[in-house]
């Protein structure tokens, strides 16, 4: 009885009530919470914008950006922080282009497309296999071109003293070849960020011959630090890939223009890694060793299994991360133990390879690549990079030239090469 007197003086109160005072009251009672979540929420999103405190140069004072290239208008990548997505950064793709069919779209599946804001450089020597570049059509922006005709590099008594020829195919000359290349790429970078009156917060130099099984990862972008992957050192830092800021990267990538300080300072006899190594430490240059997710393709032939100085081969379907270790599509003939037992006996400041985690397994590299090495490969890289493999193998020349004069016109900087046909008639 007492329940139903309550409802009944409860309904009689809402019906006295003046229903145009509600109409005037409700919306600005939301009206006041829709400000106070909104405030929170700002203060919430400066607070977050602040821990990026290290990152300020990235978020202020920012060079100007190269013509043609506009402010991104979508968010990042939820795996790229968007310091680094702001971000400029040249991409130096160095090398003969002998298997670029297999490495070239993994380079730009894993590196250009993760980052919008990259431009390529591509220096390399003019060979039969220079017209597979025609893959490169599909980069996503491309800033200079250079294929050239090789020439003997003049040797001179500097470089005859701090560098050897031993353990390099083609003697001093191969390696003042290879120190030609990295150069002449930062060469590049140097005169388009003059012509477009800017400069590049980072630098990124790989090879050609690259196969990357993922995606390069923000955490090898240091500010102040140049990064090279770990093991496959011989007996000083593994110089096929490195990335920094663009005064780090500059003094990296100096490989002939170094040669006479190191020369003043005693060295002797360095091969290519050790001569790299002093380059930094000279110049005191901060460096990183971090493992990176991609092997060098390599038709080169190596005992098996490997002795204490030898080179041991992985094969591409290998979790990794491989540093750059030599590498070829195979079916593994070592894994698990088998490969603790390889590994163990290397010397380690030589061509050992970081192991850890079951992320290596190795071929037996002392012949050629098995028959079926095409199975293989597409079956660890997947459909996609398969497709552009294949495509690679039934290249018209009509075909090539087309895609090499779209290059050309796609290229917002210098091209320096042969004409389109005589690059695709080479190899086709």
């Amino acid at each position: 009885m007492v329940k139903s007197t309550r409802s009944l003086i409860t309904m009689k109160w809402v019906s006295d009530l003046d229903w145009r005072v509600l109409i005037f009251a409700v919306p600005c009672f939301s009206l006041l919470i829709f400000f106070s979540i909104s405030s929170a929420a700002t203060t919430a999103t400066l607070n977050s914008i602040s821990s990026f405190a290290p990152f300020k140069p990235f978020f202020s004072s920012r060079a100007p950006q190269s013509p043609g290239i506009q402010s991104n208008s979508t968010p990042p990548p939820a795996r790229v922080p968007a310091w680094l997505y702001g971000s400029k950064l040249a991409v130096c793709l160095v090398g003969g282009a002998r298997r670029f069919e297999l490495t070239g779209p993994s380079i730009m599946e894993k590196i250009l497309n993760q980052y919008p804001n990259s431009d390529l450089f591509l220096h390399s020597p003019l060979d039969q296999n220079a017209f597979k570049f025609s893959l490169l059509k599909t980069s996503p922006k491309i800033a200079a071109v250079r294929i050239f005709r090789p020439e003997p590099i003049p040797e001179t008594e500097p470089q005859l003293r701090v560098l050897t020829a031993r353990n390099s195919p083609n003697g001093i000359q191969g390696l003042l070849q290879y120190f030609n290349l990295v150069e002449g790429c930062l060469d590049m970078i140097k005169a388009y960020q003059k012509e477009k009156n800017f400069t590049y917060d980072w630098v990124l130099r790989t090879r050609v011959d690259g196969y990357w099984n993922a995606p390069l990862a923000p955490e090898y972008f240091v500010p102040g630090k140049y990064v090279v992957p770990s093991g496959s050192n011989y007996g000083g830092l593994n110089d096929r890939f490195g990335v920094g800021d663009f005064n780090t990267s500059a003094v990296a990538l100096s490989r002939l223009a170094l040669v006479p300080q190191l020369d003043s300072s005693g060295f002797r006899q360095l091969n290519s890694e050790t001569a790299f190594r002093a380059q930094l430490t000279t110049q005191s240059v901060p460096y990183l060793t971090k493992r990176v997710p991609f092997c060098v393709v390599s038709d080169r032939k190596y005992g098996f299994p490997p002795e204490r100085f030898g080179v041991p081969v992985a094969a591409m379907s290998s979790p990794g991360p491989l540093s750059g270790a030599k590498c070829r599509p195979c079916e593994p003939v070592c894994q698990g133990q088998c490969v603790a037992e390889v590994m163990g006996s290397l010397n380690k400041g030589w061509s050992w390879t970081d192991w850890a985690g079951g992320g290596l397994q190795l071929c037996d590299a002392h012949g050629e690549w098995e028959k079926g090495w095409e199975k293989i490969f597409d079956r660890v890289a997947g459909p996609k990079l398969a497709r552009a493999r294949k495509r690679v193998g039934a290249l018209r020349l009509k075909d090539c030239v087309k895609d090499f004069e779209e290059m050309k016109n796609r290229t917002t900087g210098n091209w320096d090469a042969p004409p389109a046909n005589e690059i695709c008639k080479l190899g086709l």
